[in-house]
């Protein structure tokens, strides 16, 4: 048997490194699909961008002991004196010592925005128009097709009137030839 450890020995090292258990991305209980892997791939890119990010700072901090520090040049205080383009906006007469003439004049001459949909709201018009143009003639239609039907309909009443039998059974023949003679008119005339 191998002999055992003294006690002392791994004392030390419980103190210093401390146990983590990692981190977690996800539920524990995820079944194995698309899911799961998904939330693998996640996690496998986060240990990925930490490595790159410590080696990174690693070799930063490497470059940063190498370099010298450049001399401290003394700074020269900041110069009172005002830049040219400066001096001669503060020396400018102000906005307000314009007449109000000059001010609506400097106000009109902005330039027109430009229409940055023009042409698809010309063509929006141009399909309203044509669904409007569609509906009145389809309405129109419409009205022609009761209006001929209302006709029909009491042509087929006044026949029907004249054909129930008068007096003994027969047919009423004045009331069927006005009705008649409507009907040969309106073929005359159109």
């Amino acid at each position: 048997m191998a002999p055992k450890r003294p006690v002392g020995d791994g004392e030390v090292e419980m103190l210093h490194k401390k146990y983590r258990p990692g981190f977690k991305i996800g539920p524990d209980n995820l079944p194995d699909g698309t899911h799961r892997r998904k939330v693998l791939k996640i996690k496998k890119d986060l240990i990925q961008k930490a490595k790159i990010k410590k080696s990174y700072a690693k070799i930063k901090a490497r470059t940063d002991l190498t370099t010298t520090p450049l001399p401290a040049e003394p700074l020269e205080p900041a110069s009172q004196e005002l830049h040219p383009e400066r001096q001669a906006m503060l020396e400018a007469p102000e906005a307000s010592a314009l007449s109000p003439s000059q001010q609506s004049h400097s106000q009109r001459r902005r330039a027109k925005k430009p229409g940055y949909f023009e042409k698809e709201m010309g063509y929006a018009a141009q399909k309203r128009a044509e669904a409007e143009a569609r509906r009145a003639e389809f309405e129109k239609n419409q009205r022609e097709k009761k209006e001929k039907s209302d006709e029909r309909e009491v042509f087929r009443r006044a026949m029907a009137k004249a054909r129930i039998g008068g007096k003994n059974g027969q047919r009423k023949l004045g009331k069927e030839s006005h009705v008649l003679l409507e009907r040969v008119k309106r073929m005359v005339s159109s």
